[in-house]
């Protein structure tokens, strides 16, 4: 299955249709100085470009993932944007990001310390909050991108990708092996988003409906079937230890006994799915495309849809407080009531 037909999210098909851009300064960390001028000297419109982008909110920017960390959200999306969040409602952007890939995925293990990754095999890092980022990994022109990564501790990490394609840190990403998830049929399974459970279970959220789980801390991993063939984008844990996952065509799975077994639970939409947050009040926040919102008030069991009239995109959702923030192809929309 070719990429470009497997990937429908508006992110991957971006990178396979137009190709993904190369890292400012590949296989060394950059400073900040170092990186921003550099990026101005290859793109003399960059500054300009961003200066737009931030007076007008950074609407119109893609962004693809978002973290939280207390009141801190860091988002990030396509040509390196990284924005940065203290209130729910006005971003920036960070002061130094050394590259200009597309970045996929971003978390915060603490306060301080985070982790992002991206095209080209990007992995960046970060020791105050998403100020400052440093170049930890990247691998231009091997066309496998970074879709998804998650740390276990600050040290230890996995970051996943297309084709069953694994690694694995324990140095906090400085050096990076293999891991295999699967074998036989599975292992060619785009891998797609990494969570875990509050028992300190890992998912993989995988193609085909598939995932694989692992109690061991990802030393071994069981491959197990939702019974749909719908890739699936995302999973979260919620507080009483319930696991959800959503994926394409509106695909929503639930699981009460640390992932073990999954059922599906009604989405009454065939929008395809990208992001989970539980806020503070308990209620659950699903977002997906075509401006989609599902809301539910009983811990996933069931949700009301609805639909936003922008019909943006949305790709994330982290909670601010008891309103969900939600982050789109069309940049973050700070009322996401």
């Amino acid at each position: 299955m070719k990429p470009s037909h497997f990937f429908s999210m508006t992110s991957i098909v971006l990178h396979v249709a137009c190709g993904a851009t190369a890292a400012e300064h590949p296989g060394q960390p950059a400073g900040a100085g170092q990186a921003q001028n550099a990026a101005a000297a290859r793109w003399p419109a960059l500054a300009q470009a961003q200066r737009i982008a931030a007076a007008n909110g950074f609407a119109g920017v893609p962004l693809l993932a978002a973290a939280q960390a207390g009141q801190r959200v860091v988002a990030v999306g396509d040509h390196g944007a990284v924005l940065l969040s203290d209130n729910g409602g006005a971003f920036r952007q960070a002061r130094s990001v050394p590259v200009r890939a597309m970045l996929t995925s971003v978390q915060l293990v603490d306060a301080k310390r985070g982790y992002a990754a991206g095209h080209d095999g990007v992995v960046l890092g970060t020791q105050d909050g998403g100020d400052t980022w440093t170049m930890l990994r990247a691998t231009p022109g091997e066309e496998q991108p970074i879709l998804a990564l998650y740390f276990t501790t600050p040290e230890h990490g996995i970051a996943v990708g297309l084709y069953g394609w694994a690694i694995e840190t324990r140095d906090g990403g400085r050096t990076w092996a293999p891991l295999t998830v699967a074998s036989g049929e599975e292992a060619d399974r785009h891998l797609l988003h990494v969570f875990a459970s509050p028992r300190g279970t890992l998912f993989i959220a995988g193609e085909a409906g598939t995932l694989f789980r692992s109690a061991d801390g990802g030393k071994s991993w069981h491959a197990l079937s939702t019974g749909n063939k719908g890739s699936l984008w995302h999973g979260r844990a919620l507080a009483d230890g319930t696991l959800l996952v959503c994926g394409m065509r509106g695909h929503l799975y639930r699981s009460h006994d640390d992932g073990l077994t999954w059922q599906a639970v009604a989405s009454n939409t065939t929008q395809s799915l990208t992001g989970i947050a539980e806020l503070a009040d308990g209620s659950v926040a699903v977002v997906g495309m075509a401006g989609t919102v599902l809301r539910s008030a009983d811990g996933g069991k069931s949700f009301a849809l609805a639909e936003r009239a922008g019909r943006e995109p949305l790709t994330a959702v982290v909670a601010d407080g008891k309103r969900a923030l939600l982050m789109s192809m069309d940049g973050p929309l700070a009322d996401g009531r």
